[in-house]
């Protein structure tokens, strides 16, 4: 990949063969999606549109996003909906999401968030809460807090990590720092997320987590300088993946990033010193062989962090990832 600023080229009418996945389906994926529609949860797999529901759902995680199904901001990539909720918030929310899941026979969630500006606190206390009666219920059950930037309020991240107590703290920069204003809403920016992550981990937060779309128009350097500006926040984990255009009205994909391109990224990372990096087409922020990895990293056996991690991305990608377990 050139330096070079990334010029669009028409893309081949027919996705590359790296881009195809098979239609969800499956004994398990029937049964979880059916408990969701009984229990009322909104899962961000089906909002967002992800490429990798069928598999993720068929190994017991899954993504539950709260705080209402509007996002007060519009980004130029995200399949959500957008607009003013004005203030409405269900405060039963955060017993009948523990409770509900308590049902469920999963070992990861991944617990989402759409951006609340019209909240005081950007919803912090409600997921904080959320994740309490998530582990009333669910004592075993790991809990990864997918969050927006609360505003660049320090407290309010403090909130969460400090009260909440998940066990990994996630929060996306989405796009290389040149491609901020393109990509995502006016009221995101890179150095605001780099700050939440980096105050998160200086709250107290074990693991932090944050992932890259790639295919924008991004360069080589950019993701490189992206990937380091990461790591410096004390970002352990991160995912990098092809970003896909969810309907006509959201910005156009700028060319899509060959195989050879993602597993240079991700040695390069694994050589920044994250401790996990998945980097693939069909990698999302939400992923399973990431997820695999934390596991066993939160359960203390990092052998069997390196051991799962890299079988469900040789899964699907046909290779093993290299892994970097760092203490």
């Amino acid at each position: 990949m050139s330096d070079e600023t990334v010029t669009p080229e028409p893309l081949p009418r027919k996705k590359p063969d790296w881009l195809r996945v098979r239609l969800p389906g499956g004994e398990r994926y029937e049964s979880l999606k059916r408990t969701f529609r009984k229990l009322d949860l909104h899962t961000v797999c089906e909002e967002a549109r992800c490429p990798n529901i069928g598999e993720c759902w068929g190994e017991g995680t899954a993504t539950i996003m709260i705080l209402g199904e509007t996002c007060t901001r519009g980004c130029r990539f995200c399949a959500v909906s957008t607009g003013d909720p004005g203030g409405v918030v269900d405060p039963r929310e955060p017993e009948n999401t523990g409770r509900a899941l308590g049902e469920l026979d999963l070992a990861y969630v991944v617990l989402t968030m759409v951006d609340r500006d019209d909240l005081l606190d950007g919803g912090a206390e409600h997921v904080a809460r959320t994740v309490q009666r998530i582990k009333h219920y669910s004592p075993k059950l790991l809990v990864e807090t997918l969050v927006g930037d609360f505003q660049g309020v320090r407290n309010d991240v403090a909130t969460l990590v400090r009260e909440g107590r998940p066990d990994v703290f996630a929060h996306n920069v989405e796009v290389v720092p040149a491609l901020q204003r393109k990509m995502r809403d006016a009221r995101c920016s890179w150095q605001r997320s780099i700050d939440v992550l980096r105050w998160a981990k200086e709250e107290g937060a074990e693991v932090t987590k944050s992932s890259l779309m790639v295919g924008c128009g991004e360069t080589e350097a950019d993701v490189l300088e992206a990937m380091q500006g990461l790591r410096d926040a004390g970002v352990d984990v991160l995912t990098i993946g092809q970003y896909l255009r969810p309907t006509p009205k959201h910005a156009e994909v700028v060319r899509y990033v060959e195989p050879r391109e993602f597993d240079a990224f991700r040695d390069a990372g694994l050589s920044m010193g994250f401790r996990y990096v998945a980097s693939g087409a069909l990698v999302r922020s939400s992923y399973r062989a990431a997820e695999a990895f934390l596991r066993g990293i939160l359960g203390g056996d990092a052998s069997a962090a390196e051991q799962h991690g890299g079988q469900a991305f040789e899964d699907r990608y046909g290779k093993k990832t290299r892994l970097s377990v760092l203490p």
